[in-house]
């Protein structure tokens, strides 16, 4: 990975998806969008080797966006360089997650600093034996409006009681070596006044304009992976023989083919949407639209992914080709920055309240004007 790194920066493939930074290669997410698909094919190495791996990113733009000058020099800059990897602590065991106002973790005001208590899992990065910085959301002021009583910290890994019970694997497939996810607990962690990110209070704004830019990167890779696997499903389809011909002969292949075809591209185009919308209006803006993404994408690449399995039959499900490997990570990624679920509610409900506003008309055909 190192010898890769370095490739990639002598290559000025570097940071790619930080436009808010000098250090960032200033590219719109218009931009970005074609590179990640690229990476997304290869989602165990190619991000990562290009410094574009989560949760680095969305902790890179955090802290370029809302970071002070000292944060920025101690944490910005050497994930920047790549030199330091970070782990995103929010989700937990203890309460559904996808309602970030539920987190439990607490953030104590203590004389000149702060105490964390807490339990976290699938934070994502933690098990790098490069991570140094963990980024933290949790309960600041438990009376405030639901929207103002988290506040993000920056902790660094190291700090006494915090502490790594177990990583934990998805379907089998264990990524320590890349970040992995890994299970927190907070002691009595002790910090200073200077780890605060942003303002207390702030947590739950944060946590948003952090989340919006992920969701499009995984939607961008995802588009990859499913993308890879298309390459394969074909190219078995040609030279497998069944019943005396390629499968590719055979009619319930060439629907799959065909299917697959119309639904990655419809993907793409709903991806670089959103990814103009972002670039003209920005994230909140963008709202809609990121959350459609986050619903069809990780669905249809794992329908893909699954389809490809299927043509390869039971090799499909060994180690000898990705598959296994892609569809584990886009069923993961169903999860990630927010189960599809809520994203359908959410964007329900923004639907039905554009409406509201609107005085209903009958469109029924030969309606009275």
């Amino acid at each position: 990975m190192a010898d890769l790194k370095a490739e990639a920066r002598r290559r000025g493939l570097w940071n790619l998806f930080l436009p808010h930074s000098p250090m960032g290669a200033g590219l719109s997410n218009m931009q970005y969008a074609p590179l990640a698909e690229v990476t997304g094919r290869s989602p165990m190495i190619a991000p990562e080797a290009l410094n574009c791996a989560a949760p680095d990113t969305g902790n890179m733009e955090l802290l370029s966006m809302f970071g002070t000058a000292h944060q920025q020099a101690v944490w910005l800059k050497p994930l920047l360089e790549g030199e330091i990897r970070s782990a995103y602590c929010m989700t937990e065991p203890g309460v559904a997650s996808s309602d970030a106002s539920n987190i439990a973790t607490t953030i104590r005001r203590d004389g000149d600093g702060y105490v964390i208590n807490g339990h976290k899992w699938w934070s994502t990065g933690v098990l790098s034996n490069d991570c140094r910085l963990l980024v933290v959301l949790g309960v600041t002021n438990p009376d405030a409006d639901q929207h103002a009583r988290h506040t993000i910290m920056l902790v660094p890994r190291e700090t006494p009681g915090v502490t790594v019970p177990r990583g934990l694997s998805v379907f089998g497939y264990w990524d320590a070596s890349h970040g992995g996810h890994g299970e927190v607990v907070f002691d009595d962690v002790r910090v200073g006044e200077d780890a605060v990110l942003g303002q207390v209070g702030q947590g739950f704004a944060l946590g948003q304009a952090r989340l919006g830019p992920g969701r499009i990167h995984h939607c961008m890779r995802l588009i990859g992976m499913a993308e890879r696997a298309y390459d394969l499903m074909c190219t078995r389809a040609l030279n497998r023989v069944a019943f005396g011909k390629p499968l590719a002969e055979h009619g319930d292949v060439q629907r799959i083919i065909a299917d697959s075809r119309v639904q990655l591209d419809q993907t793409r185009l709903l991806v670089l949407r959103t990814a103009w919308l972002i670039d003209t209006v920005g994230a909140k803006q963008a709202a809609t639209a990121i959350s459609e993404i986050k619903i069809c994408v990780p669905s249809v690449a794992q329908e893909i992914i699954d389809r490809s399995i299927q043509i390869h039959g039971a090799a499909g499900l060994t180690g000898d080709f990705p598959l296994a490997m892609l569809f584990a990570q886009a069923r993961g990624l169903r999860f990630a920055d927010g189960p599809e679920e809520v994203h359908r509610a959410v964007l329900a409900k923004r639907e039905l309240k554009r409406y509201s506003k609107t005085p209903v008309q009958s469109h029924a055909i030969g309606a009275a004007s």
